[in-house]
């Protein structure tokens, strides 16, 4: 629990900064404009395909918790669909008296009634976990129920689940996850439960998956050693049985009792960035002879991997653009004499996401969306023609705007790629209000998408939105993000910065009116950049960041980024660390844009207090900073649609402030 001198510390800070925001002219504009795009009916329903049916979270304005509801394909096809409400979220808060906001849901296979679902307070990472009969409607009151924290939980049978969560000391690693996994019976005292697998607590997590195919289960438990190693054992006739293999790679996928492993690393003959496959049988007895499935190229990266009843998708990234192929085993095939390969037609463009897939179901679905082109929902069946289910409407006016790809040269050469959306007419006279966004961390790729809020909010009113894909994200694969990994951290950010550079060498822009956003790592992506080049940038937006590089590890889940960023208890590696932590960085001296930070008093992952910390210690240097604290939201910083409409009405009118509007 914070307590009250916290929490008024916060208040006071919220006080000094939102006025300044808030009555900007166009505040009110962009509030307004965020709310409609947000509760439209015009959204496309994301679903969850189940047995026989399409299962949907909906938010609106009369729903700002969500209706969980469910409907058929043939009932999705149609323009209005009729929607089976399953659970009413803000009825239970109601009944509850408390300020749920949805988690996730397990459901049991393969009739998928019996569910676990988790509810957070204010979308925090810690939740309560209640299990629910969907024929019923209903949570079950004596059912499998969990109080609020940090569990893992996974259907092993009808009446038995793995759980880990707290069960006091032991039971949780130092990154605050589960520890251990027990074996609850229904009825039985949780403490009771047998003790199925456990890690050491300076492990990341424990965690449990179940690989299915038509004919085969597996029941696998893996210690995630740190955030990019786990090691692996299946369960098989009461006895764990360990995986031999690299414990840096990713199981993908069960097809025909093949385990497909995604390779962060060489094995063998085989390359970084691979995909392979062997029989799980073999794996299991030791004998297992690995096969190459498919490998990128130079500027190519495997995306995700995605299992249908009859064939394995690969959803690639080639030059950071979308393309999806299909693979089909035959005796005769032109892939490896083993593999029939297909592409799915889309546009070249845009980024695809094929959503829906499972060994039950031989179709399946794909999004596709570009900046300037709204997100349009597909279905695809056997013959890989795609038919198009929803179209989210043009929900701003793009008719004039441009998508362009430039090269940035950082530091030590690399290329480094990113995408460029303004107006086909826009002068390059350097005055172009631009928004630049980065991440550079974990692995995680960002491609062309559809934002509505950003379209509204700053395209149309003659902004310049870029997209940078710097190393430390996984644009190219593996050794991208490997790049920027520990002693190399400073990599990301002197692409990130040579982009900036970039976007000024070509007369887009120019320092006056360049602002910079990143969140969580790339919040410390936005103010590690504006401690090392604050001339570079007029605006800085770092949302709810890591901040105090010396501190990280022993905050929330903190630990368990060490991979990725380093242990910094350790001298020669905080020496190093220490050159672009934020918080070590400020100098009394130096001439700051006005940079403003948000964050969350729920947020269980990144602590408040990296923001807090920093806004103290550069006030106390004499230096002018924004705040705003969302006392719920958890790592996502809103915890409904009317939370997520302020917080973008503060970005935006902060950035239009700064760089200047039309």
């Amino acid at each position: 629990m914070e307590s009250p001198e916290a929490l008024a510390w916060v208040e006071e800070q919220n006080q000094r900064s939102l006025p300044q925001l808030t009555s900007h002219p166009m505040y009110e504009t962009l509030y307004e404009s965020s709310l409609e795009v947000l509760n439209s009916d015009a959204r496309i329903p994301s679903v969850t395909r189940r047995g026989d049916y399409l299962y949907n979270l909906w938010r609106d304005a009369e729903h700002p918790r969500g209706l969980y509801r469910r409907t058929t394909l043939d009932e999705y096809r149609q323009d209005d669909p009729a929607w089976e409400t399953i659970l009413d979220l803000d009825e239970l808060a109601q009944t509850e008296q408390q300020n749920w906001t949805w988690g996730e849901i397990n459901c049991r296979y393969p009739d998928y009634e019996r569910c676990l679902v988790s509810f957070s307070v204010a979308g925090s990472d810690a939740v309560m976990v209640r299990e629910f009969s969907i024929p019923d409607k209903a949570i079950i009151r004596d059912g499998f129920s969990l109080p609020e924290t940090k569990s893992r939980v996974t259907w092993l049978d009808e009446d038995t689940i793995a759980v880990g969560t707290d069960l006091g000391t032991g039971s949780m690693t130092d990154s605050g996850y589960p520890a251990q996994m027990r074996r609850w019976q229904r009825g039985q005292p949780l403490e009771d439960a047998p003790l199925l697998f456990s890690v050491p607590t300076d492990s990341v997590s424990v965690f449990t998956t179940i690989l299915r195919d038509e004919s085969n289960t597996y029941t696998l438990f893996t210690d995630s050693v740190s955030f990019y190693e786990r090691d692996r054992a299946v369960l098989q006739n009461g006895e764990l049985i360990d995986l031999d293999i690299p414990n840096d790679s990713d199981i993908v996928g069960l097809f025909q009792n093949e385990v497909f492993i995604e390779l962060r690393s060489d094995w063998g003959e085989f390359s970084q960035g691979a995909i392979v496959h062997a029989p799980m049988p073999d794996l299991l007895a030791g004998t297992a002879a690995p096969e190459l499935f498919v490998e990128p190229g130079d500027r190519t990266a495997i995306n995700s991997i995605h299992i249908t009843a009859n064939a394995v998708l690969v959803n690639w990234l080639d030059n950071v653009r979308g393309r999806l192929t299909r693979y089909t085993p035959s005796e005769n095939g032109n892939h490896m004499g083993r593999w029939n390969a297909e592409n799915v037609a889309f546009g070249s463009n845009g980024a695809i996401s094929p959503l829906n897939t499972s060994f039950e179901h031989e179709d399946f679905f794909v999004s596709y969306q570009s900046f300037t082109e709204p997100t349009t929902l597909y279905h695809v069946g056997s013959n890989l023609q795609p038919q198009e289910l929803k179209r989210l409407p043009e929900m701003f006016d793009a008719a004039n705007l441009e998508t362009l790809q430039y090269l940035a040269t950082s530091a030590d050469g690399t290329q480094v790629p990113y995408f460029v959306v303004m107006d086909k007419e826009a002068p390059r006279n350097g005055q172009n209000p631009v928004y630049l966004f980065g991440y550079g961390g974990f692995e995680i790729s960002y491609g062309p998408y559809y934002s509505p809020v950003i379209g509204r909010n700053w395209l149309e009113h003659g902004g310049v939105y870029v997209l940078a894909n710097i190393r430390g994200g996984g644009e190219f694969g593996p050794s991208w993000h490997q790049a920027a990994l520990l002693k190399n951290r400073h990599k990301a950010y002197e692409d990130f910065e040579a982009v900036a550079e970039d976007l000024i060498a070509r007369n887009i822009t120019s320092p006056d009116h360049l602002g910079i956003r990143g969140g969580s790592n790339g919040g410390l992506l936005v103010a590690a950049s504006a401690m090392r080049r604050p001339e570079l940038f007029n605006a800085v937006l770092s949302q709810v960041p890591l901040l105090d590089m010396q501190r990280y590890h022993l905050l929330l889940a903190g630990a368990s980024w060490m991979g990725e960023y380093g242990n910094p208890d350790d001298p020669d590696m905080w020496e190093y660390m220490q050159t672009y932590s934020p918080y070590h960085n400020i100098r009394e001296d130096e001439d700051y844009p006005l940079i403003f930070f948000t964050t969350s008093t729920r947020d269980d992952r990144v602590h408040p207090a990296h923001a807090r910390k920093m806004v103290a210690k550069m006030r106390d240097m004499g230096h002018d900073v924004l705040y705003y604290e969302n006392t719920e939201g958890g790592h996502s910083g809103a915890a409904n649609n009317e939370q997520r409409a302020q917080l973008n009405a503060l970005m935006f009118a902060y950035m239009w402030d700064r760089l200047g509007s039309n």
